[in-house]
């Protein structure tokens, strides 16, 4: 009887044992999860490294599209923790249904460029080039931030430009560019810089009529609103605006 009662009380302390170190491995294990703007791909990718060799345990996940893909999706209850847009509109869309904490921060600012193949078959050198019936040309969707910088670029320099397709984020255009399926396209100074020399980059001073400013913010439905911060903060801070400078995007 003594050894059975032993045996009960010691097979007892190892499954509590095991419990508690199962329950506190799950606990020292957390996912951050990021959305994204399109056009930060790269650098928040970077920054995420960056974020989890300083958090042991934190993997950063990041779901990037256009802002006003992402905020529609936050607005139906996806679960994230932060937010960053390639434009205020979208923020404001957040922050109007009270899903940020606190007030968003401005941390850069970007400005369109042409993205042409590297031979540029189609000969463009400006942006009146584009509106050239046969330059096929693709752009984003109005709703999303760079088409909405792409028609402002418009109604500034009145050149009028029918695009071939016009696609939900800037990452899309881009690929449209590289594939050989369209003549030129529309997108960030950084897009141009992530892609090397898959693309050749034509700059154009109307660009200057239009620029974008990226704001950021921890949402209000975070499960962990300290660390969602501190991942606002890292972007906001030294280290973070190192990574988006040399990415080529311009102080807010």
């Amino acid at each position: 009887m003594k050894r059975w009662v032993l045996g009960a009380a010691v097979l007892l302390l190892s499954t509590a044992a095991c419990g508690s170190g199962e329950s506190s491995g799950s606990e020292e294990s957390k996912t951050l999860t990021v959305y994204a703007a399109a056009s930060l791909s790269s650098s928040f990718e970077e920054i995420g490294k960056q974020f989890e060799a300083d958090h042991e345990g934190v993997k950063v996940k990041f779901s990037f599209g256009g802002s006003s893909d992402l905020v529609a999706q936050i607005q139906q209850g996806a679960p994230a923790d932060v937010f960053a847009s390639a434009d205020t509109k979208n923020m404001d869309k957040a922050t109007a249904d009270d899903l940020v904490e606190g007030d968003p921060v401005d941390f850069a600012s970007n400005t369109l460029e042409i993205a042409v193949p590297p031979d540029n078959p189609a000969g463009v050198a400006s942006l009146e080039d584009l509106a050239k019936p046969a330059t096929k040309v693709v752009v984003c969707a109005a709703e999303v931030p760079c088409g909405a910088a792409t028609q402002g670029v418009q109604d500034a320099s009145g050149v009028t430009i029918k695009p071939v397709s016009e696609e939900q984020s800037v990452t899309d255009v881009l690929n449209k560019v590289t594939s050989g399926e369209a003549d030129a396209g529309l997108v960030y100074v950084t897009d141009v810089e992530a892609a090397g020399d898959k693309v050749k980059g034509i700059t154009f001073p109307e660009s200057s009529e239009v620029v974008n400013t990226y704001p950021i913010g921890a949402l209000a439905d975070s499960k962990d609103k300290d660390l969602a911060q501190e991942f606002v903060d890292l972007v906001t801070g030294d280290a973070g605006q190192k990574v988006l400078a040399d990415a080529g995007f311009a102080k807010p």
